[in-house]
């Protein structure tokens, strides 16, 4: 059965100033989201969630990938990078990890971006105008804490109860005046093995 997409939608958000002080390079996020009917609801309890994933994943991960791609302007300036899905409260939060958390989607984005880190990611359930929250990372760097980011938007009609948003979030930058160091900076404050942090 294939997805069936209600609506989409792209966010881009620009960070000029941040803690009353001008950014040295402004900060952007971007959000691409769709809005689909949830293909489980309704059926009861569904323990064979394969058919759908198959269908539905991948049509989501190229349509969301080229919306964010087309909005950056190419795969390689992206930084940061995540994903979402928030399931109506028809479904279970499965549902939407279904359709997330498989490579028939990520691998679209990945490949994209040239990334070599997971994607963050986030699973919740909500009714309409629930916040839909994407955790960034830099993807080729999970120790870097300058692009741990956290995109929070919400759309006022979705997911209705029998939906799901899925989304991906995209960063061009980190955070402006980010002053924290990275994990390597703390490893090497601890006396650990910044190449072999888990002593291995």
């Amino acid at each position: 059965m294939a997805i069936q997409i209600r609506k989409t939608g792209l966010q881009i958000e620009t960070t000029l100033i941040e803690g009353g002080k001008a950014a040295p390079v402004p900060l952007k996020l971007f959000t691409a989201f769709a809005v689909v009917k949830n293909p489980w609801a309704g059926r009861g309890f569904v323990d064979d969630l394969k058919p759908e994933i198959h269908a539905g994943a991948p049509v989501l991960g190229e349509l969301l990938t080229k919306m964010i791609i087309d909005a950056v302007g190419s795969g390689e300036a992206v930084e940061g990078y995540g994903k979402s899905a928030v399931v109506g409260l028809d479904g279970e939060i499965e549902h939407g990890s279904a359709l997330i958390h498989t490579l028939r989607f990520g691998n679209f984005y990945r490949q994209a971006v040239g990334a070599k880190s997971y994607l963050a990611f986030c699973n919740t359930r909500g009714p309409a105008n629930a916040p839909i929250m994407i955790p960034l990372m830099d993807k080729n760097d999970e120790g870097r804490r300058s692009h741990y980011l956290t995109i929070q938007t919400s759309i006022s009609d979705a997911p209705a109860a029998d939906e799901i948003v899925v989304a991906l979030g995209a960063s061009i930058g980190g955070r402006p005046h980010h002053r924290i160091g990275d994990r390597y900076q703390d490893l090497k404050d601890l006396g650990q093995d910044v190449a072999n942090p888990a002593g291995v």
